[in-house]
């Protein structure tokens, strides 16, 4: 393994929840969780703010604008082949109707009640939705 591939990864994402409480997530397509239900978002760009990344990301991926408020959760993901923070947002609003924009990216994605969330999660998403779960 070359030093640039050891270097961790960063992964900004948001919380998105529609008027009726549900959470939007995708199905990822990549590793690391693969095929996993999360919050979309995406991998950090030099140079670019953690807050931007997660409002670009998901632009990208959902063509939806959102405003990222202040940080759910930061979850380490520490494996022997891959090491991310995936860094969550709390969304304050949005924008725009969800559409896959990049179906390199997700197969798929919905609305969910916290209380009816699809399985298996990936390992931020489980946190976002502890934190959501533990304020009002």
């Amino acid at each position: 393994m070359t030093e640039e591939l050891q270097r961790p990864r960063i992964g900004c994402g948001a919380a998105v929840l529609d008027a009726q409480g549900r959470l939007l997530l995708v199905k990822r397509v990549k590793n690391p969780e693969a095929d996993h239900w999360g919050v979309p978002g995406g991998k950090l760009d030099w140079g670019e703010a953690a807050k931007t990344c997660a409002e670009r990301e998901i632009e990208e991926e959902l063509g939806i604008r959102i405003t990222a408020g202040r940080v759910l959760a930061v979850t380490d993901m520490v494996a022997p082949d891959y090491h991310w923070v995936a860094i969550t947002y709390r969304v304050e609003g949005f924008t725009g109707e969800p559409a896959i924009q990049e179906a390199h990216a997700m197969h798929d994605w919905g609305w969910f009640p916290l209380d009816a969330l699809p399985s298996p999660l990936t390992a931020a998403t489980r946190d976002a939705v502890d934190a959501l779960s533990a304020t009002p």
